[in-house]
């Protein structure tokens, strides 16, 4: 299963993960947040390292933030493609519907492999996303959960929205939905959250492995075993 979380600054991603997450083993669970790519991920197609992070069956992966800052971050500061190496007669006004077709098809392959692909989009309002930063900003404690980069990047606010209503409109699809959560009351993001990871597990029918005959001999030999000890 991979959980895709995209959000505005503020809008409780880490804290959603892991309060949602707090009663999953952590042996079956991984995180991957993706910050500013590295020049060897620069030398790669844009969609190369996270496809490295998609979990292994049987496990959970968490993208915080994920593939879709390509057509977030990159399209709103589109001075970041130069970085990218891309030849310049790919570069074009067609780019972001390209790199929309093309994740909604890395998507589909995903599920075609088994990959339960679930989205979620931490929809902050402005006007409480002001009222978090204040709030870092005037609590000593929390100061160093606030960049000067969050300002600079809520100047580009409406860029935003439009390219995240973009993504949404165009990369939905019934194999992989898009969850758009409100976000401005933690407690309600963090139970809309669950109920939909919840309510995909439970339709998977799982069961913990039956114990074949010869494990069952080996059972009882390890309980004789233990039993005979002084």
């Amino acid at each position: 299963m991979l959980l895709v979380f995209q959000a505005m600054d503020a809008a409780g991603k880490d804290g959603t993960i892991k309060h949602v997450m707090s009663r999953v083993n952590p042996q079956g669970c991984e995180v991957t947040s993706f910050k500013q790519p590295s020049a060897e991920e620069l030398s790669h197609d844009f969609l190369w390292r996270y496809a490295k992070a998609v979990p292994a069956r049987g496990r959970i992966g968490i993208f915080n933030r994920s593939y879709y800052e390509e057509v977030l971050v990159v399209r709103v500061h589109q001075q970041l493609l130069s970085l990218q190496k891309l030849p310049p007669r790919y570069v074009s006004k067609k780019i972001w519907d390209e790199r929309l077709a093309d994740i909604a098809q890395f998507e589909d392959y995903l599920t075609r492999q088994g990959v339960i692909v679930l989205k979620f989009f931490l929809n902050l309002s402005r006007k409480e996303q002001k009222k978090r930063f204040m709030k870092r900003l005037d609590d000593p404690d929390r100061n160093w959960k606030f960049s000067p980069s969050d300002v600079r990047e809520r100047r580009y606010w409406d860029d935003y929205q439009h390219a995240f209503e973009e993504a949404i409109r165009a990369t939905t699809t019934k194999r992989a939905p898009w969850y758009v959560v409100p976000a401005d009351n933690k407690w309600f993001t963090r139970l809309v959250v669950a109920v939909a990871i919840v309510d995909v597990v439970e339709g998977l029918d799982l069961a913990y492995p039956k114990v074949d005959p010869t494990m069952k001999q080996e059972l009882v030999a390890a309980r004789a075993e233990l039993e005979s000890e002084t």
